[in-house]
């Protein structure tokens, strides 16, 4: 399994099946990102809410792959609205596809569609549970703050492998609360994410490794730049 890192809060996942899941494909426009929208070609995309900088180029990699993209039902049908493939899903509820389960789980955030001329509701924002078919979990936190259920649920329910967590702060948690919601969720590995895109985000990775350490020095921190790849 390999996970590749584009910079934000995108990610593509390639399971030992190849299968590619695209998550949040902020690409065209994100200075951070390392690959064009036109090098990646995805089986599923994976939507954690509806801002611009998460929705991204959604529609052109679905025009131009066939792609099916998987996200609440609100941003769902929006999606389907445009003449695409979508599976529509909500907080709490599990799917499979292609051997591949995925669980949509909370996140706490702002969620709605913002980059047309209107603002269109997006439903609620979400993380996302990836199970492979090896059986790796992986969890991609999305946009959110702290909440006591990345300890109790996220954590001591589905127990995920690896944490994509986000540390830019102003939007999202900075990286002393990534460090405490890691610590809650207690996964092996930690990849940090949403950071150093733009000025209003930047931040100092050792300080969100140093504070991880701190709290459980048994959790692996994994920084990687853009375009960078982990293997599990």
């Amino acid at each position: 399994m390999e996970i590749k890192w584009l910079g934000h809060s995108a990610f593509e996942i390639i399971t030992d099946k190849n299968l590619k899941i695209l998550i949040d494909p902020f690409i065209s426009n994100n200075p951070s990102s390392s690959v064009a929208v036109e090098d990646v070609s995805p089986d599923y995309v994976l939507l954690t809410h509806g801002h611009s900088d998460h929705f991204g180029d959604t529609l052109e990699i679905a025009d131009r792959t066939g792609s099916t993209t998987i996200a609440i039902h609100e941003i769902a049908l929006f999606v389907s609205k445009q003449g695409f493939d979508t599976i529509s899903m909500n907080i709490g509820g599990s799917i499979v596809v292609d051997d591949i389960k995925i669980t949509m789980l909370d996140a706490r955030h702002s969620a709605d569609i913002d980059f047309m001329e209107d603002v269109v509701p997006g439903g609620y924002a979400c993380s996302f549970l990836i199970e492979t078919e090896g059986g790796s979990k992986i969890f991609h936190a999305g946009d959110t703050g702290l909440f006591g259920d990345m300890e109790t649920i996220i954590g001591g329910l589905y127990k995920p492998d690896i944490a994509l967590i986000p540390i830019g702060g102003k939007f999202t948690m900075g990286p002393f609360e990534g460090a405490l919601a890691t610590k809650w969720i207690s996964p092996k590995k930690v990849i940090p994410m949403h950071y150093n895109t733009f000025p209003i985000i930047e931040q100092d990775t050792f300080v969100f490794s140093n504070f991880v350490k701190q709290l459980d020095s048994n959790i692996e921190v994994i920084i990687l730049n853009p375009g960078e790849t982990y293997s599990d």
